[in-house]
C-alpha cells in the first residue's frame, strides 16, 4: 500500500521525534488494521492554538481551541465501509498520482505538549494518538455515541501498541520503543 502523507509544519514548536515520520507509521498502521484497500493521499498540517481555533471557528461552528481537527475527503456511511469508493473511484482519486485522498489532519503542537504532560506520557505518544484519532475519522468513525467512542478507543490503542507505542510513562521515557511492526504486550 502507497502512502502519501503531505506535511505543513506551521509553527514554532518542534519536538524531540521525526514528526513526518512518525505520522506516517501511524497513519499506515491504521490504514493496514482498518482494511484500507487503496493506496492513501493524507495532508498533516502542525500548527498554532491560534490557527487551530479560526479553522474550528470556520469550518465547525466553535469558537474555541482544540487539540486536533479532521476533515474527512470520503464520504463513509459507517467506519470500515469504504464502498463510496468502490461505486465512484474517480470523484476520491486524486488524478496525478491515483491515490484515494483521504482528507485533512489538523494538529495544534501546543498542545499535543501541554496534554502529554497532563496525561503523564511523552509527547511522541500524544502526538500518534491524535494522528491515529484522526485517521479513524478519515475512515469514517466517530464518537457521538459511548458505543462510538468505545470502539475508537480500541482502534486507537490497537494501532498504537502495535507500534511500541505505549501510555506507560516508563517506557515514554526509554523512547516509546519500535516504530514498526511485530506484536508488543
Amino acid at each position: 500500500m502507497n502512502v502519501i502523507l503531505n506535511t505543513d509544519i506551521q509553527t514554532e514548536e518542534s519536538f524531540d521525534f521525526p514528526v513526518e515520520e512518525v505520522a506516517e507509521q501511524v497513519c499506515r498502521r491504521a490504514l493496514e488494521q482498518e482494511s484500507f484497500p487503496y493506496d492513501a493521499e493524507i495532508s498533516l498540517l502542525i500548527t498554532t492554538p491560534e490557527e487551530i481555533r479560526t479553522l474550528n471557528r470556520e469550518y465547525r461552528g466553535i469558537d474555541a481551541e482544540t487539540d486536533v481537527l479532521s476533515f474527512p475527503g470520503l464520504d463513509c456511511e459507517e467506519g470500515g465501509d469504504y464502498t463510496c469508493v468502490e461505486e465512484d473511484p474517480l470523484a476520491y482519486e486524486d488524478p496525478d498520482n491515483g491515490c484515494v485522498v483521504l482528507g485533512d489532519i489538523v494538529l495544534n503542537a501546543q498542545r499535543v505538549r501541554e496534554q502529554a504532560r497532563l496525561y503523564g506520557h511523552s509527547d511522541k505518544r500524544e502526538y500518534a494518538f491524535l494522528v491515529a484519532h484522526s485517521m479513524l475519522h478519515l475512515l469514517g468513525y466517530d464518537h457521538m455515541e459511548e458505543s462510538e467512542a468505545a470502539d475508537m478507543e480500541e482502534r486507537q490503542e490497537r494501532v498504537l501498541a502495535s507500534l511500541g507505542i505505549r501510555r506507560d510513562p516508563q517506557e515514554a521515557d526509554a523512547g516509546d520503543g519500535p516504530l514498526s511492526g511485530g506484536e508488543h504486550g
